[in-house]
């Protein structure tokens, strides 16, 4: 088996009714859909999702249609990481981090879904499954145009899904609003629902603290990205002063970085995202030092590709997840969910194909 040809199709939606955190707004919705051809028909297939950048998907689509295709022609597709180090060793002069490892990630990742279509199981069965689902939180706990009723109402919506855990987003505002928001949400789902919390980076490191102490007071599970990824001194100093466990990891790239912050002890939970992370081939290292380190390992992201992965992975806690209803008519092969938690998907590969009627509709040529 050789591959043939590359294919990338920038698929772009307006969204009807955008959301925020403590910093964006996220109002344009885009994909970039990777497809690797090979001799023997088997297609394989990546998305990557680009939630507020207009530009990013054309911009990730060029240094694949330039300088990764003409690498893979020829190849074989099972050699991934020989590959892998051929397209960082094309790009590493001005894209060891940044959007050149989105487009790595995005060939690692289509690359993956031809094994497990080559072999005709999961992708989570080739890496070796250690369990058949993986527990999923919804995030939904936007910042919305509706204010307090709609954020009700969609984290009431999740819980009614089957979600029994959700994330909040924190920071905008005053502490006392964040503390209006967790007792909202307190009071309508019980005491027994997990709620996370996350900051988009937006505190300082006192300002962490101090918030910091008052989810700790309110139960809330996870304490995500409270402060930039870059100050890791500070990220030391809050986990050490916190019991409440620290979440970071969306915003590093490959095992390199991910190395760094846990052997300086940044955190308690690292969450690798998919596209900065560098793809299946790379979260298999990055959850190799979680375990030697126990330290617990949670997605930034969800999707068909992540719960192949995370289903794998020792140290896997949970996949973050937007309500299923969202995704509907989006993928070829809807996720499942029970008893809180998303299945893998049945069928050979990641399950990340799309519904040609999803392309048809969206493309942008």
């Amino acid at each position: 088996m050789v591959i043939d040809r590359v294919e990338t199709i920038i698929l772009k939606r307006r969204i009807e009714k955008p959301v925020a955190d403590s910093l964006h707004v996220y109002d344009v919705g885009g994909h970039l859909l990777t497809r690797i051809y090979t001799n023997d028909g088997i297609v394989g297939s990546a998305v990557t999702y680009f939630g507020r950048i207009n530009s990013g998907m054309a911009t990730v689509k060029m240094i694949i249609d330039r300088e990764l295709a003409p690498i893979l022609i020829g190849r074989n597709p099972h050699h991934v990481r020989a590959l892998r180090k051929e397209m960082y060793v094309a790009t590493e002069y001005y894209g060891t981090l940044g959007v050149a490892n989105f487009a790595i990630a995005a060939i690692d990742n289509a690359l993956w879904d031809i094994k497990g279509k080559a072999a005709n199981v999961p992708v989570a069965d080739l890496l070796g499954t250690r369990r058949p689902s993986i527990p999923a939180y919804a995030m939904v706990g936007w910042y919305y145009d509706g204010g307090m009723k709609e954020f009700i109402r969609q984290c009431t919506d999740a819980a009614e899904e089957g979600f029994r855990a959700l994330k909040l987003k924190v920071g905008r505002d005053t502490l006392a609003e964040d503390v209006e928001r967790i007792r909202a949400i307190r009071a309508e789902l019980g005491d027994e629902f997990r709620i996370m919390v996350d900051a988009n980076c937006i505190f300082d490191e006192a300002e962490a603290l101090r918030r910091g102490r008052a989810y700790e007071e309110l139960g809330v599970f996870w304490f995500e990205e409270p402060i930039q990824p870059y100050q890791r001194d500070s990220h030391v100093r809050l986990a050490q002063q916190l019991d409440i466990a620290i979440a970071i990891g969306e915003n590093y790239f490959t095992r390199h970085q991910f190395y760094d912050v846990i052997k300086a002890g940044c955190a308690d939970i690292i969450q690798p995202d998919n596209r900065r992370a560098g793809g299946v081939t790379e979260w298999l290292d990055i959850g190799s030092i979680c375990d030697v380190s126990g330290i617990r390992l949670a997605s930034h992201g969800g999707g068909p590709g992540n719960v192949n992965v995370l289903c794998a992975l020792e140290s896997a806690i949970y996949i973050e997840c937007g309500s299923l209803k969202e995704d509907e008519g989006f993928y070829a092969t809807p996720l499942k969910m029970e008893n809180g938690c998303l299945l893998i998907p049945e069928v050979p590969g990641m399950g990340t194909d799309l519904d040609e009627e999803y392309i048809r509709r969206y493309r942008v040529d």
